[in-house]
């Protein structure tokens, strides 16, 4: 079989097999395999932000014009002005919609959601082998550009990294923006063979749908013409109209985007959960400088390289301060900078003789740049599903040197048994790796142990163990996972001393506890933090209650009781318990003038034979045995 001058080929490429219809199955049925654990997970991380607790998605196919008209959290937060909490707003109703279709369907049911997910990844790694395939033919031979492709996606399928986006159903964001994106350029390449209007069509609605399930589709607006540009540069001219086409997608969709959410690309938030660039000076947080904060995100860039090269450790939350401040003297923020400007020289110097090793680079830093934080906030400093797009290029380097470099030295057996190490190393990561996605106890109880500073992920590490240890039937272990979820809040009001919901969470730990002054204190800190806490509030004067009676009964200290219990009152003044008992307070006390009016107060709100029995005891002990005498004939009234 002939083949065009242009195409770029190692001189023992024409020695590989030549392609199998067949081999491509191989992708699919490798991610299948891979996830196949995660079908009887439960819902885990932010699956309630936008399926199970999302008003919109729970209401089934009836919520859809919810979720197409407002700010993808506003379903969750349920209010204005919150759905904004993350700079610039989110627009990506797509994956929504499909799980209002699943609810609508299937109920509250987590089993489906992990098989569609796994499924639409078996898809991905699919149409990215026939896509890939398609784009290096004109610069190799049909076999080499079948090897490389087929490796490419199956070290991309079998990559730990993306355990975050499968294992996590509200990851299938990122599965169907790069699924649209990848099936968009296979479409666009398909009609440089073939110009038929249906290819051009199709590309640009999949490319569309992609922007609507997430905006890091728009950096596919530059892998096209680089596409094109580094394979088939001689048909530039007809690669023109698709690009027409998927900036007239981009535009609609911008239009769209900013009719709902409006104008607004982000400010500077200054909350550290949704703006990892602040720091604390003179006991409030201010703004990193450029330099610390441009330092910070060059090592995060570098961190992105090692989780791919080395997948390990691995953990869904790189909130701060997992990742401290930087600073240009740091040696890796100096190694992360040299290295990718070391990356992008030898991109531009390969551009004409290894045209694939210069796509891999570049597609990965353009598929990077958009979460990056360089072009705009995205409220974190990092996360591992940021990479699901970039991972891409990196797959098809380490691909192109394993049929190239080194099958120039060594044999195909070699490359092939190198090849398969790899996949297998990665694959029983990603397996190990998925067991932890099995619920959020397990997930932020495992990764509270990576990244051991983070507020975010201790303050849920914390959490989970205090809404397990309220299961707990063993009082030992039960104290146990108290007192250890107590460590971890204490840690991340540390790092963030403005958490106010780990503040919260403390003193729900110490009431649980009996640890009473411990957990006033603790939800008195978050009320100092946010005047007004409503669930600080609640919580607070059940504590205060709850400490009002201990003192009363267990303590015999009847001041401490009443002070306690009148705090109570104060925040909850129609809680009826709270009432009764400060009139109990009142009346071993002595004071049976206020024993009287909290009793009438508690008849009144609820007129029980309980309720009169002790007005009447109160009436007794001040010595008015008339009306003590009338409400014990109302108490046996309402016994009859």
């Amino acid at each position: 079989m002939g083949r065009p001058s242009n195409k770029v080929i190692s001189s023992n490429s024409t020695q590989l097999p030549t392609n199998k219809f067949w081999v491509w199955l191989l992708i699919p049925i490798l991610a299948i395999v891979l996830y196949g654990n995660t079908i009887t997970h439960d819902y885990t991380q932010d699956d309630a932000i936008v399926i199970y607790d999302n008003m919109y998605t729970t209401d089934g196919v009836s919520g859809i014009s919810g979720i197409l008209s407002y700010d993808t959290f506003r379903g969750f937060f349920k209010t204005e002005g919150k759905a904004k909490l993350v700079s610039g707003g989110r627009y990506r109703p797509l994956t929504p919609i499909m799980f209002a279709i699943e609810y609508e369907l299937f109920g509250r049911n987590p089993m489906i959601g992990h098989l569609l997910n796994i499924l639409f990844y078996a898809l991905l790694g699919t149409i990215l082998y026939f896509t890939l395939l398609r784009m290096l033919k004109p610069k190799l031979s049909e076999s080499l550009a079948m090897w490389i492709s087929l490796a490419a996606c199956l070290l991309y399928v079998s990559h730990p990294i993306h355990t975050e986006a499968v294992a996590n159903i509200k990851g299938r964001d990122e599965i169907i923006a790069m699924l649209c994106s990848i099936s968009s350029i296979w479409l666009g390449l398909r009609y440089l063979s073939t110009p038929h209007v249906k290819w051009l069509l199709g590309s640009t609605v999949l490319f569309f749908l992609g922007l609507m399930s997430k905006e890091n589709t728009i950096t596919f607006l530059a892998v096209w013409p680089l596409s094109v540009f580094l394979f088939q540069k001689e048909l530039w001219r007809r690669a023109i109209r698709p690009w027409i086409a998927m900036i007239i997608a981009t535009l609609a969709f911008l239009a769209i985007r900013t009719a709902i959410l409006g104008f607004d690309m982000g400010g500077t938030p200054m909350e550290l959960m949704n703006n990892p660039f602040l720091k604390i000076d003179g006991g409030q947080y201010v703004p990193f400088s450029i330099s610390e904060k441009f330092a910070t995100i060059t090592y995060t860039l570098g961190k992105y390289i090692q989780l791919l090269v080395i997948p390990h450790p691995l953990t869904h939350d790189y909130y701060p301060r997992y990742i401290s401040m930087k600073t240009f003297s740091d040696l890796a923020v100096i190694t992360s900078l040299l290295t990718y400007i070391v990356l992008a020289v030898i991109a531009f110097r390969s551009i004409v003789k290894k045209p694939i090793l210069a796509w891999g680079i570049l597609y990965f830093m353009i598929t990077l740049s958009i979460v990056s934080n360089v072009v705009f906030p995205i409220g974190t400093n990092m996360s591992e599903r940021f990479l699901f797009m970039p991972s891409l290029g990196y797959t098809i380097i380490l691909a192109y040197f394993l049929f190239t470099w080194l099958y120039k030295k060594t044999s195909l057996s070699v490359v092939v048994g190198l090849l398969g190490i790899v996949c297998l190393l990665y694959s029983i990561k990603t397996i190990t790796r998925n067991t932890v996605w099995q619920s959020d106890y397990s997930l932020f109880t495992t990764d509270v142990k990576t990244s051991t500073n983070s507020a975010k992920v201790l303050n849920a590490a914390g959490g989970a163990l205090t809404t397990e240890a309220y299961k707990e039937k063993d009082l030992t272990k039960r104290s146990a996972m108290l007192n250890q979820a107590i460590e971890y809040l204490k840690k991340a009001l540390d790092v963030h001393p403005g958490y106010k919901n780990a503040a919260l969470i403390m003193g729900n730990a110490h009431y649980y506890l009996g640890e009473y002054d411990a957990a006033i204190k603790a939800y008195e800190r978050a009320l100092s933090i946010a005047p007004g806490y409503a669930e600080a509030e609640r919580n607070l004067a059940i504590t205060l209650r709850d400490a009002g009676q201990y003192a009363g009964e267990k303590e015999q200290d009847m001041d401490k009781s009443v002070k306690h219990l009148r705090q109570s009152y104060s925040l909850r003044p129609d809680d009826v318990e709270t009432i009764r008992l400060l009139g109990i307070a009142y009346g071993i006390a002595g004071n049976h003038t206020e024993a009287i009016k909290y009793f009438s107060l508690v008849v009144e709100m609820n007129p029980t034979e309980e309720a009169y029995n002790n007005l009447g005891l109160a009436y007794g002990n001040a010595g008015q045995q008339q009306l003590s005498e009338e409400m014990f004939a109302k108490a046996k009234a309402l016994k009859q």
